[in-house]
């Protein structure tokens, strides 16, 4: 791990009263960045990592086609609905103690699941923990971007926690097929119990609690407008997939969700204390950097989720094989994420997220011309690190503009909002892109009418990745200005 640089000038956030000393030393700084970034791992591997269980799911607890489906669509609402309130809990109530809770509903929610004996309790589990997810995702950005001062090396700290949760949804696969292939799909939520019980001991112990202490508290019709808002559009988006975009049961969700997100703007804009304070959206860094976040994110979320469709039903691998031919393309976008920082320093921030954004969609263009056979270097392997290296390097720098827009009072916030916006479009990227490449194979399921769907989808995905570095190089600014 890049060693921490510390400044004694960077005035340090109260704690429990007291103030923390001008730097910490070099072994603190190093375990508070590792236990904020194995949440942070922990959070991005379960999106993921049970894709590949879900027969199995199916098969032992009698699932329906839309319980299946739920399994991943439980965790995804409930971790996109809640993760704004989650920032600003952090803030309020005590970065550790957030991390903390957040983590260990998440922990106590994956045992539940993994010894689920009907549908139902395991729904209940996923759903759980996606709340605790959302409490636990801001904390660890926050907690990291609270202990490194701001400049090179809080950049540095940013791209490990770039890389780690990158690494984390890239090896859900893998690590998805070993668990289901040599033990049972039960392990895919019992795994997280040793670990997050260990991270649980550690951060106990490494981390020191850090409050943003002005006065405020929980804007709580806020908060409930906006996880209400957040939670009800993802429900809409997710439907999508199932019932198309014009039945009741999309529009109605999409459009209630809508509504509530545009009376919380206006009930922001009336309070004294705000959850969101709308004055973040006028600082040029924060606005942009969230468009551009989302925009990427609703077509580099699909990349796994395709690729791995395409190598399973028309390569013919199988769940571990399938995993194990990403292998490569898990480490580029960690070689991505950790090569960010280094770049920033010499050509700014905004040029680098251009040029990553650039990348990626030249592995997708590549990508989009795949057929039902062919070697595998150059129909997985060689498009598929153009994506994750080009993906890696947009995502660390995105983040660090999107949260050196405000103070520190405010660091769990823009967390929260930051991950909501990557969130958030990839469930409506998935959406899309699930559309596009079924509207394609018109319900065929040869491997060549599956590839031609699965092509369609890229090359859409790559468009969308050119009009988010478009956005980027009219919208980002050169250098971010706090508030």
């Amino acid at each position: 791990m890049t060693p921490m640089v510390h400044a004694s000038s960077s005035p340090s956030p109260q704690v429990s009263g007291t103030r923390l000393p001008a730097a910490r030393k070099p072994s603190r700084t190093w375990a508070v960045v590792l236990a904020a970034c194995a949440g942070q791992f922990l959070v991005v591997l379960d999106v993921s990592v049970v894709n590949v269980a879900l027969p199995s799911m199916r098969a032992d607890l009698g699932l329906s086609a839309i319980g299946l489906q739920w399994v991943v669509n439980a965790y995804s609402i409930a971790f996109a609905g809640f993760m704004l309130l989650g920032g600003r809990a952090a803030d309020l109530f005590g970065r550790k103690r957030t991390f903390l809770t957040g983590l260990g509903l998440f922990t106590a929610a994956s045992l539940a699941g993994g010894l689920a004996q009907e549908d139902w309790h395991l729904l209940a589990a996923r759903a759980v923990q996606g709340l605790g997810a959302a409490v636990l995702a801001p904390a660890t950005l926050t907690i990291l971007t609270s202990a490194v001062p701001e400049g090179p090396a809080r950049t540095r700290a940013i791209g490990t926690w770039s890389a780690v949760g990158a690494g984390g949804g890239a090896a859900g696969g893998l690590v998805g097929g070993l668990l289901t292939d040599a033990l049972s799909w039960r392990w895919v939520l019992l795994i997280n119990v040793p670990v997050g019980a260990l991270v649980l001991a550690c951060a106990a112990l490494w981390l020191v609690e850090s409050h943003a202490r002005d006065g405020r508290r929980l804007d709580l019709p806020g908060a409930l407008l906006v996880t209400a808002g957040l939670a009800t559009l993802a429900y809409g988006i997710v439907q999508t997939e199932a019932r198309g975009w014009a039945a009741a049961a999309t529009v109605v969700p999409l459009v209630a969700g809508l509504g509530l997100l545009g009376l919380f703007v206006v009930v922001e804009a009336r309070t004294k204390a705000p959850l969101m304070p709308l004055k973040f959206f006028r600082v040029r860094a924060v606005s942009a950097a969230n468009a551009a976040m989302f925009v990427n994110g609703s077509a580099m979320f699909c990349m796994w989720f395709f690729m791995t469709l395409y190598a399973q039903n028309v390569l013919g691998y199988t769940p571990l094989g399938a995993g194990l031919a990403l292998v490569p393309s898990s480490l580029s976008i960690v070689l991505g994420s950790k090569l960010a920082p280094r770049l920033m320093a010499r050509a700014g921030a905004r040029r680098v997220a251009v040029t990553g954004t650039l990348v990626a969609a030249g592995g997708m263009a590549w990508q989009s011309a795949m057929g039902a056979g062919g070697p595998y270097l150059t129909t997985i392997l060689g498009p598929g690190v153009v994506m994750m290296v080009g993906a890696g390097l947009a995502s660390t720098p995105l983040a660090s503009l999107a949260t050196s827009g405000g103070g520190a009072g405010d660091a769990g916030l823009l967390s929260g909002l930051i991950n909501t916006s990557r969130t958030m479009g990839g469930a409506l990227g998935l959406a899309v892109l699930s559309t596009v490449a079924a509207s394609r194979t018109a319900g065929a399921a040869t491997p060549e009418a599956l590839t031609a769907g699965y092509a369609l989808a890229f090359r859409v995905g790559a468009g969308a990745l050119l009009a988010g570095a478009v956005l980027m190089l009219v919208w980002l600014p050169r250098r971010a200005k706090r508030t």
